[in-house]
């Protein structure tokens, strides 16, 4: 077993991230700094052919930790040098919305870029009639100079797959995606000059999965046309899937329905790209994975974050009981209010509250799932485990319950390493499976 890091020492040049290009990749995510090792071991365990992403954060989650680009960097970059990692990986400045951003994180040594311009998106565009939905697009038809290139066309790709660019099509995707294709090309080109005065490469995911409705494939088609024609170094995309992606638990909805969407989706990758197709609030969902996988023929990118965060949980619920029962009292109590940034279905009353139930094993499997009670191929689907997600950041910044938290993932690295291990070597043989 290897040891959780819990001191700084000098990071060898060897692990510096790099760009993965079309490689299949994992993105493991940890905001406790303290996960790289127990990732490092399920990837040596169950990963084979798929690359990681360690350092991975965004800027909502940084600030919601009180951590740093540095920090984050530096935490992954010590474990994977304490589990002796020497592999290559890369490192993600996720959901970055401002220069700023991208700034602060090219500076830590960030190289994968994950740029969000979903501020700019027109998330009710969908629900316009015709006559307000052309009123609407000319008050801003001169930032969207693109719609004679589309209007009118059939694209097809193959004989199952054609994108109709009909009139009323081009328009709605002008109007929901115009403003934000924009931001996302000038975010780019400001990746491109900080990267280019510190002499390092780069590449960029397009996060378009924060809306409320599913990319469309016509919309999907002309964002990354518009990005790439643009100059746009697209290395992956993320389209708003069908069905329910909610944080913590696994798929929900017509999975038939899903792969097929997600074929189309990869038939457009494949022809405009290639680029790789990114699932993003990939946590659990191992329902999905290896279709995923087929799909995409290995060109793939999984993204993780808040799963580490439960799993170091089921470490404090094995070894600290009363601990474990005060931070699901301290979740329960900031949920309603935490829960507004995320697309979760959860209620407090679909979970008890953790003085009603006496059996420890009972708590831990109505919070955070069980292995042992999930069908083979499925992750969890307990509300209990959404509550604990969603205010992972008013605990983590309650310094007693931090502080206490820290201190038996310390205590137990050994306990933190295999539960990591369980975890994330399901996720990643569900990814293989489906692998060419």
């Amino acid at each position: 077993m290897t040891n959780t890091a819990t001191e700084a020492t000098p990071i060898t040049e060897t692990l510096r991230p790099e760009c993965l290009g079309l490689r299949a990749s994992f993105g493991f995510g940890d905001r406790l700094g303290l996960a790289t090792p127990g990732h490092v071991a399920a990837l040596k365990q169950s990963g084979g052919g798929i690359l990681p992403i360690f350092a991975q954060q965004s800027i909502r989650e940084m600030t919601r930790t009180n951590r740093t680009p540095q920090q984050v960097m530096h935490d992954a970059l010590q474990g994977a040098q304490i589990a002796r990692y020497d592999g290559p990986h890369g490192a993600d400045a996720d959901h970055l919305k401002t220069p700023q951003d991208i700034e602060r994180t090219a500076a830590a040594g960030f190289v994968f870029f994950t740029i969000d311009p979903s501020a700019e998106v027109d998330g009710r565009a969908d629900d316009y009639s015709s006559g307000e939905l052309q009123q609407r697009f000319d008050a801003i038809r001169s930032q969207v100079m693109w719609l004679e290139q589309y209007r009118g066309k059939t694209i097809s790709l193959s004989p199952d797959v054609a994108i109709d660019l009909s009139e009323p099509v081009c328009l709605k995707a002008a109007l929901k995606y115009g403003r934000a294709i924009n931001l996302a090309v000038e975010l780019s080109r400001h990746i491109e000059q900080t990267m280019g005065r510190l002499g390092r490469d780069y590449e960029i995911e397009l996060s378009v999965d924060e809306t409320p409705q599913p990319t469309t494939l016509a919309e999907h088609y002309i964002i990354a046309d518009q990005c790439l024609r643009r100059g746009m170094k697209l290395v992956s995309l993320a389209p708003r899937f069908v069905g329910e992606f909610e944080k913590g638990v696994d798929f929900k909805g017509d999975r038939s329905g899903f792969e097929r969407s997600l074929a189309a989706h990869a038939a457009i990758a494949s022809a405009l790209g290639p680029y790789k197709l990114s699932l993003h609030s990939g946590s659990d969902k191992l329902s999905v994975y290896p279709a995923l996988a087929r799909a995409t023929r290995g060109m793939f990118h999984v993204k993780t974050a808040g799963t580490s965060y439960l799993e170091a949980l089921r470490v404090v619920a094995r070894h600290d009981g009363q601990l474990f029962r005060r931070i699901i009292d301290f979740s329960r109590s900031r949920y309603d209010s935490d829960r507004a940034t995320y697309h979760v279905s959860a209620t407090l009353q679909s979970a008890p509250p953790a003085e009603q139930v006496r059996e420890q094993r009972e708590l831990e499997k109505l919070y955070l799932g069980l292995w042992a009670d999930t069908r083979a191929g499925r992750g969890f689907t307990e509300p209990g485990r959404q509550i604990l997600h969603c205010t992972f950041g008013s605990v983590l910044t309650d310094v007693a319950l931090r502080d206490a938290l820290m201190q038996i993932l310390r205590e137990h690295p050994q306990t933190h390493e295999q539960i990591l291990v369980d975890h994330f070597s399901r996720h990643l043989a569900a990814l293989r499976e489906g692998m060419p």
